[in-house]
């Protein structure tokens, strides 16, 4: 979940930033060597692939930070997310794959960092590679899960986070209903909100708002990190030099990289993604087959579907985009709902004496994505004055994201209705607002979507 902090790390040169600026950043940054004496490594593809690790790693947090923001427990020394960051050859797409931190793996054979015994391959979920092995296995476990050669290892804590987060100024997310966590102290009302560090840091981290998990966890991470890239590529931190070394300086301070991830390499980096921004960038899980993969003696893991995530690979290492190019998307300036407009069954009424205004109004609302009977009718009363819904309250979540859609519009609830929402247009209807679910409709083989879909707007 921290992985959003060095994802800063790929936009410091958007600008063109010079030489000067950089030298001296990479002193703060903590260096290893986690590709040391590795052997039979997947064949190189084209672009560059950077490992992005965050650990629980909280030992320059405040007595006061960890309160606040539920940061007391002690930490396992293992990686709480995994992802892989893919930038394409021509520098102007950024593929970004999130691996669940419980994924299934088999562990190469190696010894224990910590008791100094030798293991055997051997089964374990995915974030336990870093504990019993540091870096360098977990890459050796990446790279044996995906057959993809990481060209680059990046890893962040809490503390780096939270003040590149600060730094930049807060991230705007927004939420289409509340969102609640007790372990991780979120408590967000539905809507817009600039999170600063601490909020930031329990937003990313929350994983029981829904039934979803660390699954859900990972979308909400996805769309952090493209409200991110937003604001650093379009705050004018990017082209103001004492902002911008202020961010990089705390954005790189607690960060480790391998001994080849430098200043030169960060400046080619960035001369080469001048016009990056959240369309540049998709954001994909691997494909999972079942969620709770029992193995004895591990527990329940995350099991990926094989075929799919064959796949998925074979196109970063093919330096392929994951999204469907040419595919519309949804309209840009849409308001963020509960329920996706798909999944809301809609009978449409003409309450008024405007002949075909049940027709238009039916239309506009297929047109924004609704599923509407396409057969209006006329209503009993035709002297209605403002438009009303009528619903049955065990829909109230899908009533409540229609009439977002129909801005001023009454909602009546109607005990026994059914699944159908009934919108009566009154005289009073001007237009349908555009609307779409909190998290885009997936497209493509690989589920993906562009960092700009999942923006708030």
């Amino acid at each position: 979940m921290r992985m959003v902090t060095t994802l800063s790390v790929l936009v410091l040169g958007i600008g063109g930033i010079g030489h000067a600026l950089v030298t001296g950043l990479d002193s703060g940054i903590g260096r290893i060597d986690p590709f040391k004496d590795m052997k039979n490594r997947p064949e190189s593809g084209h672009g560059t692939n950077i490992l992005l690790v965050g650990t629980d790693g909280r030992d320059r947090i405040t007595k006061q930070e960890r309160h606040k923001y539920r940061l007391g427990g002690a930490p396992c020394r293992c990686t709480d997310t995994i992802m892989l960051v893919h930038i394409s050859a021509d520098r102007e797409r950024a593929s970004i794959v999130s691996l669940p931190r419980d994924s299934y793996a088999e562990i190469p054979a190696h010894t224990d960092m910590t008791s100094g015994l030798k293991h055997g391959r051997h089964a374990v979920k995915l974030n336990a590679a870093y504990a019993e092995g540091g870096p360098a296995l977990t890459v050796r476990t990446v790279e044996d899960l995906t057959k993809v050669k990481v060209d680059h290892y990046l890893e962040v804590d809490f503390t780096s986070f939270m003040k590149t987060v600060d730094a930049v100024g807060g991230v705007e997310i927004c939420t289409a209903r509340p969102m609640k966590d007790t372990h991780s102290g979120l408590d967000l009302p539905a809507g817009t909100h600039r999170l600063d560090g601490g909020k930031a840091l329990q937003y990313v981290r929350a994983r029981h708002v829904d039934g979803a998990a660390d699954l859900g966890r990972m979308q909400r991470q996805q769309r952090f990190m493209a409200a991110l890239v937003e604001q650093a590529t379009g705050s004018g931190v990017l082209l103001n030099p004492v902002k911008l070394r202020q961010v990089s300086t705390t954005a790189l301070n607690s960060v480790r990289a391998d001994k080849g991830f430098g200043t030169d390499q960060m400046l080619t980096l960035g001369r080469t993604m001048r016009g990056f921004g959240p369309a540049s960038t998709e954001f994909t899980s691997v494909p999972v087959k079942d969620p709770s993969f029992p193995v004895r003696g591990v527990g329940s893991t995350v099991k990926w579907d094989t075929a799919k995530a064959d796949r998925l690979f074979r196109a970063l290492r093919e330096d392929k985009p994951l999204t469907p190019q040419g595919v519309e998307k949804a309209p840009s300036k849409a308001k963020v709902v509960d329920v996706a407009p798909k999944q809301i069954r809609v009978q449409v009424y003409n309450g008024t004496q405007l002949d075909g205004l049940g027709s238009r109004v039916d239309n506009a609302l297929k047109a924004t994505g609704f599923d509407t009977t396409r057969a209006p009718r006329n209503a009993a009363h035709r002297n209605v004055k403002r438009t009303f819904i009528s619903y049955d309250p065990r829909w109230d979540r899908s009533a409540r994201s229609l009439a977002v859609a129909l801005p001023g519009a009454e909602l009546r609830p109607v005990p026994g209705q059914g699944p159908t929402l009934k919108v009566t247009a009154g005289s009073g209807y001007t237009s349908v607002t555009p609307v779409r679910a909190e998290t885009p409709r997936a497209r493509g083989a690989f589920e993906a979507v562009t960092g700009d879909e999942v923006l708030c707007r």
